[in-house]
């Protein structure tokens, strides 16, 4: 037992130490479920994790400023919920334009387009909401071509100024901006012109 809680240890400090969500399942190649979930109740009850939700956690960063631990990252949430479940998740518009450095709005429902079922979770006084959608929406795309997608569809092609692609083509790498390129081939029509002039060299 105390060898899976060294091995179990280690891998949250080097993993998980960054806000990251995790479950057990992140840990089944060290561990069989049973003794994971024991092991993980016991870092909790011993103050190293917290438990967001039930079977989720993540590691409390303590902010000096605020004299308080700072409140769990609802996308690294969603993305722990993701990976137990095996689902694949994009976040919707709204989140997407936040998370792009596009609006500085911040939810209080964060809602990602997955292909598993529709689920809501409540972390104290935001709400986690996975809305259903088919694989083709979803799939073959990387998650920062899907973002910008999103984001596109939510701001319109009325409301993507120059200040947007502007900041776009200043986020995006060389190589995100290859992949969004290929990946959106197939993106509705306005959308390409757009794609093109924040792909361009």
């Amino acid at each position: 037992m105390e060898s899976y809680l060294k091995r179990i240890q280690d891998r949250i400090q080097t993993t998980y130490n960054d806000g990251m969500g995790f479950t057990a399942s992140d840990f089944t190649d060290l561990a069989d479920y049973k003794t994971i979930s024991k092991t993980l109740e016991r870092l909790e009850d011993a103050g190293e994790i917290r438990r967001v939700l039930r079977g989720v956690y993540d590691c409390p960063h303590y902010s000096a400023l605020l004299d308080e631990y700072e409140a769990p990252s609802p996308l690294k949430i969603a993305q722990a919920i993701a990976r137990n479940y095996n689902w694949t998740i994009i976040p919707s518009g709204q989140i997407s334009l936040n998370q792009l450095g596009l609006s500085t709005q911040v939810a209080a429902k964060w809602t990602f387009i997955s292909d598993g079922p529709y689920k809501c979770y409540n972390i104290g006084n935001i709400e986690i909401q996975f809305k259903h959608s088919t694989n083709r929406n979803i799939t073959g795309m990387s998650y920062k071509t899907a973002m910008v997608v999103q984001a596109m569809k939510e701001l319109g092609k009325t409301y993507i100024q120059d200040n947007v692609i502007s900041k776009l083509k200043n986020l995006l790498t060389p190589e995100e901006k290859e992949r969004l390129y290929q990946e959106t081939m197939k993106a509705t029509v306005w959308m390409r012109p757009i794609i093109k002039v924040i792909c361009e060299k």
